[in-house]
């Protein structure tokens, strides 16, 4: 019985680990270089954030996207988006999105919790 309960204990916690390692207050602050091009519920320069996170890349509607970008096969998880945000031209040779990158990855971490914040 012990181990039935220590295992639905595991199980209920689980899902809360899977989550983004970021703080998401944090990420809004990091987010700060982003809001150059990108914003949440409409295209600008760069397409609509919202529910960015599990869609997949170059789907969303009136953006006009990269050839390297919609042929990239990506959707957009934690893992994904962290190697993105890392470094965007190496993860897609050929993307326009111009932003070099996050070197420091708890900033990463921080900006995907706040991207999975904005569904």
């Amino acid at each position: 019985m012990r181990y039935i309960m220590l295992g639905a204990i595991v199980a209920a916690l689980l899902p809360m680990a899977a989550q983004a390692e970021g703080d998401a207050a944090a990420g809004e602050k990091a987010f700060a270089p982003c809001k150059a091009c990108h914003a949440f519920g409409k295209n600008g320069v760069g397409p609509n954030l919202t529910g960015v996170v599990g869609r997949k890349a170059a789907s969303e509607e009136g953006y006009t996207y990269s050839a390297a970008l919609k042929g990239s096969g990506i959707t957009w998880d934690e893992a994904n988006l962290h190697e993105w945000l890392k470094n965007p031209k190496a993860k897609v040779p050929g993307t326009k999105m111009v932003f070099a990158g996050y070197p420091d990855d708890k900033k990463i971490d921080d900006v995907i919790a706040y991207l999975a914040s904005k569904k």
